[in-house]
């Protein structure tokens, strides 16, 4: 049955049908299949536990956010101002990418909505300076990814209802991590740029009154960081509360600048509900193929079976995570999340690791998957940006990261407390 899950997933997602839509099918035909009881009752009261929980109510917040942010010009902005601090290193305009869309995602909680605003904001400047477009499209679509692991993020929010574990603990293990990549990204740029120096294109020269004068633009993301991250840790509000925080401030940002109208929040609550609906249905869904999966015995026959084979548990947990890098070359992010999750955590506890730690490296995988051909999506977000040129261009850009996210996620393995520190600090 669980080879039957498998080959269904795999042929209905490559059939074009929408991601909800194949779940549903899947679930479906599974319940008819191998149930000896009829699941299809259990639909209305399945999915309204998922729909009803209380911390999903933080993802259509964060995505308000994010749009609050885009809509009003703060991320470009931001862009503009780190430009002036980090363009004298090789590579210039490149580190800029990666330094804002890190900054940005730590607001936003979002990897498409991360690479497609700082890529409208930066795409412009490959033909201007010299640029080599490759690794500069690149920088962009693998910074993107950023948005998913360094908190708040939405996919980690997911991650922790889906396995009933704590989002405050999630948030801190994926701090260092999260941070850590995105230096590892900008030392892949420098290293490029200083074996091919061609790469790095021209740099706009800022002196020290022009980066005094820029340091206004970098608060507002600071802020909305200190104030959804540290009321959380400081414990005056839950996740889901210190996303209205968040909204609340960017709101404030954006009558500050004067950038706020009827037409910007028109806008920006059309781009949260269309974000959110796709989001929850899938979430919903996916809850329902968990149960399904779970009552024709799915989940406990892979547990028993990886159980069964005996590896050490290394090796077992090296063998999962290649399969969730091929298997995220044809399955969106969301959708690996979502249907994965309920039947790899269960193995992952029976080898002995912590379901938190294996949440930064899902979260890490899960940036891979967004950056590794056919369905990497902010491969064609950023292309779609770039507007013409060869796909193949941010393709091969994206290779570089995609090494650095490897590497970190076997410096997890070597070194679990590059996770962990925070977490077990603080509790």
């Amino acid at each position: 049955m669980t080879v039957i899950a498998v080959i269904l997933l795999l042929l209905l997602a490559a059939s074009g049908i929408y991601v909800a839509a194949v779940l549903g099918l899947v679930s479906v035909i599974l319940g008819e299949a191998f149930s000896f009881l009829p699941l299809m009752p259990s639909l209305g009261t399945v999915s309204w536990g998922a729909s009803s929980n209380f911390l999903l109510v933080a993802v259509p917040l964060f995505i308000l956010m994010g749009e609050i942010l885009l809509r009003t010009g703060i991320a470009a902005d931001m862009f503009n101002a780190l430009d002036k601090w980090v363009n004298w290193i090789p590579g210039g305009l490149m580190h800029t990418n990666v330094a804002s869309t890190a900054l940005f995602a730590a607001t936003t909680g979002s990897s498409v909505a991360t690479a497609a605003t700082i890529g409208t904001v930066a795409v412009p400047n490959i033909e201007k300076h010299g640029y080599g477009p490759s690794l500069f499209l690149g920088s962009l679509a693998a910074g993107g990814t950023l948005g998913i692991l360094i908190p708040p993020s939405i996919s980690i929010i997911i991650y922790a209802f889906l396995t009933d574990s704590s989002v405050n603990d999630l948030y801190l293990a994926a701090m260092i991590p999260g941070f850590s990549l995105a230096v590892m990204f900008s030392v892949a740029i420098y290293i490029a740029c200083k074996i091919n120096p061609s790469l790095s294109g021209t740099r706009d020269k800022a002196d020290w009154s022009q980066r005094i004068r820029a340091l206004p633009h970098l608060l507002p993301p600071i802020i909305l960081f200190m104030v959804v991250i540290g009321s959380i840790y400081i414990g005056i509000a839950t996740p889901t509360e210190a996303a209205s925080l968040g909204v609340v401030a960017s709101l404030i940002f954006g009558f500050s600048r004067k950038r706020i109208n009827l037409e910007v929040l028109k806008r920006s609550f059309e781009g949260t509900m269309k974000t959110t609906a796709m989001v929850l249905l899938i979430v919903v869904v996916a809850h329902f193929l968990n149960f399904v999966l779970q009552t024709i015995g799915a989940t406990q026959f892979i547990s028993d079976f990886m159980d069964n084979l005996g590896l050490n548990p290394y090796v077992a947990i090296v063998l999962i995570i290649a399969f969730y890098l091929v298997l995220g070359m044809f399955m969106e992010g969301l959708t690996l999340i979502t249907v994965t999750t309920p039947i790899v955590v269960p193995v992952i506890l029976a080898l002995g690791f912590d379901q938190i730690w294996f949440g930064i490296v899902f979260v890490i995988l899960i940036e891979a998957s967004l950056i590794t051909p056919p369905i990497g999506i902010n491969l064609f977000v950023v292309q779609a940006v770039r507007g013409k040129g060869e796909f193949r261009d941010v393709v091969i850009g994206s290779l570089p990261f995609l090494i650095m996210m490897i590497g970190m996620i076997f410096l997890l393995l070597l070194f679990p407390g590059i996770a962990m520190w925070l977490p077990n600090l603080l509790n």
